[in-house]
């Protein structure tokens, strides 16, 4: 099966992303994927000065994300609304690194404590991802009233997100899958 590698998007004390990511990391196993997680709240990373490449000795905790993000078939970042858009926390983390995403594909999660879902912080992380190099499919899984969705846990309370998350998943598995075929055979640059 494929290495994926999920990004919480949070360090929040009361953060609701971990829970989400917990559900999704779950899920995924069970699909008998190889799974990372990356949580930036673990990470300590600094504000972003150079980026992975350009660093002469990146710190231990860069080089084994580097490695996990560059071995990775695609990628599932888990984004809150902040202010209409991405965490500076899932924008700083992802920033270190550019070739290491380029031709595997990401299917975006987002969510809010309102009725939208975040879906605004997951358009607007469309567009980061395709300058990264890492695609998002066309679907994705914005999560509402995320407080009212998951436990402390991650154990899902609201049924009708088991349906969604599966189609969002065939889609993504699909992608991944044509996108190894196509590396394989060579890209572009």
């Amino acid at each position: 099966m494929a290495k994926i590698v999920v990004i919480v998007g949070s360090v929040r004390s009361e953060r609701h992303g971990i829970r989400v990511a917990k559900w999704v990391v779950s899920k995924l196993k069970n699909k008998g994927h190889y799974v990372s997680i990356v949580d930036p709240l673990d990470l300590n990373l600094p504000l972003l000065d150079k980026m992975y490449k350009e660093m002469k000795s990146p710190p231990e905790n860069l080089q084994k994300l580097q490695k996990t993000i560059k071995a990775a078939d695609g990628y599932i970042p888990i984004t809150p609304e902040y202010n209409h858009s991405v965490s500076s926390a899932l924008k700083n983390t992802m920033d270190y690194f550019l070739e290491e995403y380029f031709f595997k594909p990401s299917a975006i999660i987002s969510y809010s404590v309102g009725n939208f879902g975040g879906i605004v912080a997951g358009n607007h992380l469309r567009q980061i991802l395709a300058e990264m190099g890492t695609p998002a499919i066309p679907s994705q899984l914005p999560i509402s009233r995320v407080h009212e969705t998951f436990d402390a846990d991650g154990k899902l309370l609201d049924e009708n997100y088991e349906r969604r998350f599966s189609k969002l998943l065939d889609e993504f598995e699909w992608y991944v899958s044509a996108f190894a075929k196509q590396r394989e055979l060579g890209t572009p640059y």
